[in-house]
């Protein structure tokens, strides 16, 4: 059974219904002893950095996650998920985030061109590190393939941890990953096929 955090932030509907399309037996919960039971467990997000985080701390689910984490369990953040897993934030002032993977979250304007929208909203195809294997996450896709974004801020200092980019402009942290813990700045469960391929190879770890 595979658990989606539920703490009041995220678009957990589509996303249970697209864990589902791919086999997994997906509850919402914000139970620990749900998610202490759980297979895997996917942290998703939206909105902004530090309501979120303290939403997920007011809950006590910072400590769930986080031990869950340390037991080994695939652990997967989504967009907003996938930041509250760095070291801290700098929207609307500094905030602490989980620490399961070394780096900040900054806003992309200053990287991105002028002439770029922000936030990055729209399609963007998916580059690999070149110096390692591809990623088990992207097992059933292939480099290049296009999955969906909305954000203005972005994972920045984790290149050691970077299992894929999206360029906007510059390169854009889009994935990252440290032993069984898993990011994703884009959202699978709006990706189409890609998405759910990602979802596929994440329910196999």
């Amino acid at each position: 059974m595979l658990a989606i955090v539920d703490y009041g932030v995220g678009n957990l509907f589509s996303l249970r219904c697209s864990l589902q399309a791919v086999g997994a037996e997906a509850a919402v919960t914000g139970d620990e002893g749900v998610l202490a039971k759980a297979d895997r467990v996917v942290l998703p997000g939206v909105g902004a950095f530090g309501d979120a985080a303290g939403a997920l701390r007011r809950a006590g689910l910072d400590r769930a996650v986080l031990r869950e984490a340390e037991r080994g369990k695939p652990l997967l953040g989504i967009c907003l998920g996938m930041q509250l897993l760095l070291d801290y934030s700098t929207e609307y002032g500094r905030h602490r985030g989980l620490g399961l993977i070394p780096g900040a979250v900054q806003p992309i304007r200053p990287v991105v061109p002028e002439a770029y929208k922000v936030p990055h909203i729209g399609w963007n195809a998916l580059s690999f590190p070149k110096d390692r294997p591809a990623s088990p996450l992207f097992r059933y896709i292939q480099e290049g393939d296009c999955v969906y974004f909305v954000h203005s801020y972005a994972g920045t200092d984790c290149r050691e941890h970077t299992i894929a980019t999206a360029e906007y402009g510059p390169a854009l942290t889009a994935a990252v990953a440290r032993d069984n813990v898993y990011g994703v700045q884009f959202h699978p469960e709006k990706s189409g096929t890609v998405g759910l391929n990602i979802l596929r190879a994440f329910c196999e770890l």
